[in-house]
């Protein structure tokens, strides 16, 4: 315990010397104070998805419809209120869409961080997703896309919820969430068999998450170039970041419905004729971001 305890003291005496002086108004704040515990818990994730595809792979795999129903019906609710919230306290606190800095707000700004600190805890809550693909045998699903994604975000999240915990953060997290509550409810459809006719619109959904990117980007560097206050620094880095996501969503879309599209051009009417209300029958569901092929 004393060296848990030490090794806890020298990493956090680490981050605050790279990042400088942390923000007081979210010190006791649940998971803020270490890194440690969400550095530990993103290993736990990344050896979990390891260790769980070997484990699985000479194993039948698991249905969970029921459970997948209810994750996404919650993950969705969660996104509506993150996304709600976000709306009214920055729209109460006068933010400036274009660049806010972190203290103007007052008791504002501590209503939009205590929105965000959900957003933080979300990312943790996301893993679950890669835990689902593993135990259904969804391999082709985990991508380095999909593992990237879900272990850094959580991560940087600990850090803007300890140096930035308001001002210029809202936006992304006001996009994402608003894309999530779209996501998730299309996740939670696509395990009714009944509703898999009524999703054609999977292609768009991909559309709109590397849309948000974009306006991401935009939004953050319009604080470069007319600055508020905000810290330089987290522009550029959170800037890069998001260029790193449009470069692998851009892959992602490509290879997944343009190379489609190829194919099933090459294959003439006769593929034609093998497509029902918008998806081709080897391509009927979808979840967590790829198209699923036939049960297995």
């Amino acid at each position: 315990m004393e060296q848990i305890k030490a090794l806890d003291q020298e990493v956090n005496t680490f981050v605050d010397y790279m990042f400088g002086p942390r923000d007081s108004r979210v010190r006791g704040w649940l998971l803020l104070d270490s890194y440690l515990p969400t550095f530990s818990l993103s290993l736990v994730y990344i050896l979990s998805v390891w260790l769980g595809t070997k484990y699985m792979k000479n194993r039948p795999a698991f249905s969970l419809r029921g459970h997948l129903l209810v994750y996404n019906l919650g993950v969705t609710l969660l996104s509506l209120y993150m996304f709600i919230e976000l709306v009214l306290s920055t729209w109460e606190a006068g933010y400036n869409l274009q660049c806010q800095n972190l203290d103007s707000a007052g008791d504002g700004d501590v209503r939009v961080a205590k929105v965000l600190w959900w957003y933080y805890f979300s990312k943790a809550i996301e893993f679950t997703d890669t835990i689902f693909f593993v135990l259904r045998k969804k391999n082709s699903q985990i991508t380095f896309l999909h593992v990237y994604h879900h272990a850094t975000m959580f991560n940087i999240w600990w850090c803007v919820m300890n140096w930035i915990p308001c001002g210029q953060s809202f936006f992304g997290p006001l996009l994402n969430s608003f894309i999530h509550i779209l996501m998730y409810s299309y996740y939670g459809l696509s395990v009714i068999p009944s509703m898999h006719k009524y999703l054609w619109w999977k292609k768009y959904l991909t559309q709109a998450q590397l849309l948000q990117f974009l306006l991401t980007i935009t939004h953050t560097l319009s604080a470069v170039v007319l600055p508020c206050g905000f810290p330089f620094g987290c522009l550029i880095f959170q800037s890069s970041y998001m260029t790193t996501l449009v470069i692998l969503f851009i892959n992602f879309y490509v290879k997944t419905y343009k190379k489609k599209s190829s194919k099933n051009d090459l294959k003439g009417t006769a593929t034609t004729s093998e497509v029902k209300n918008g998806f081709h029958k080897e391509c009927s569901t979808a979840f967590n971001g790829v198209f699923n092929k036939k049960e297995q």
